[in-house]
């Protein structure tokens, strides 16, 4: 790319016929659990992690649908995980209850790089900002604790009231803390002052699960014990949207992804279905059945027309476009 040229990026419009005709392409059923966490490399997006009940953290190249390493934590367990900005870096909790350490493993070989100590009850929800090599993690201990990756000490603390979630936007400066039905936004670059804005999600003050950017920055997602998933303009504090599941009956996590034009929300739900909702429209899109009984986690790969489900075992899902007379590229 020459000097002063600009990148020219082309985004996938996604439409409610395309989503219409999605269906499981290729599934992962090699699980002695159920899937806990999942998470796609921001850059490198082919990449895929997960972490699970049988103990083990599982990396995927997804495009060319091989298990590349399982890994074991049979000491600690593990429930989050996530990249860094290097694919063979990622970041989990213990699941053992008498540790709340995060690791910095090495998948690689094996190895862990760094030890943070901090939390003192289980974490709940980790975000990573990808520009600046930091994270916030998320706790019941009614703390969220602001990191440096290069470092073993929190760089920063939040005190909230309740069960918070976290999420950092793409470029890393801004992050939200949910909890109490409200959303609070701060500057990461000062967030010692404070909130710079405080949204509320109207009268649903049930326990905060996941918090999500769209891909641009200019919406937010939140979903809540109660089966609710809110879509709110993060510039203006509007509310856009309210989607409506069978809540968890268990303590699973609710969970919701933008697609990558931030128009479409896939979601699960507490009766093991997926649904995905149109946000312009405010209306169902889809519904796909399961005979599981609680929520599967769902995560929409970046920049692709799939998006993946995950609950004792891991699907990826794909349109079927001998259904559809074309789609269309938006520049």
């Amino acid at each position: 790319m020459q000097g002063g040229e600009k990148e020219e990026r082309v985004t996938m419009e996604v439409t409610d016929e395309m989503i219409k005709t999605m269906e499981v392409g290729l599934a992962f059923r090699d699980y002695n659990g159920r899937i806990s966490s999942m998470d796609f490399h921001s850059k490198a997006t082919n990449y895929f992690v997960t972490a699970s009940d049988d103990e083990s953290i599982r990396l995927y190249d997804i495009q060319n649908a091989v298990c590349l390493k399982t890994i074991n934590s049979k000491k600690y367990g593990v429930e989050l995980v996530c990249f860094t900005t290097n694919p063979s870096l990622v970041l989990y909790s213990s699941k053992n209850g008498w540790d709340e350490s995060l690791r910095l493993l090495s998948l690689n070989d094996n190895r862990f790089v760094r030890y943070f100590k901090g939390h003192l009850d289980r974490v709940v929800a980790m975000s990573l900002c990808y520009e600046k090599d930091s994270f916030l993690s998320a706790s019941l201990d009614r703390t969220v604790l602001l990191w440096d990756l290069r470092a073993d000490k929190a760089q920063g603390l939040l005190r909230v009231q309740g069960r918070p979630a976290v999420s950092y936007d793409d470029q890393g400066l801004v992050f939200a803390v949910a909890y109490g039905g409200f959303i609070r936004m701060f500057d990461a670059r000062k967030f010692e002052k404070g909130p710079f804005d405080i949204i509320s999600v109207g009268n649903d003050d049930s326990e905060a699960n996941v918090i999500k950017f769209s891909s641009d920055g200019r919406r937010l997602l939140l979903t809540t014990k109660a089966g609710h998933i809110h879509v709110l303009d993060s510039f203006h504090g509007n509310h856009i949207a309210t989607f409506k599941v069978k809540p968890a009956v268990t303590n699973s996590t609710l969970e919701a992804s933008f697609s990558p034009d931030g128009n479409h929300v896939i979601s699960g739900s507490g009766d093991g279905s997926v649904y995905a909702w149109s946000v312009r429209s405010g209306k169902k899109v889809a519904r796909w059945g399961s005979t599981d009984n609680e929520p599967p986690l769902v995560r929409w790969a970046p920049g692709s027309l799939m998006f993946l489900t995950g609950s004792s075992e891991l699907s990826c899902w794909v349109p079927d476009l001998s259904k559809l007379g074309s789609f269309t590229v938006t520049k």
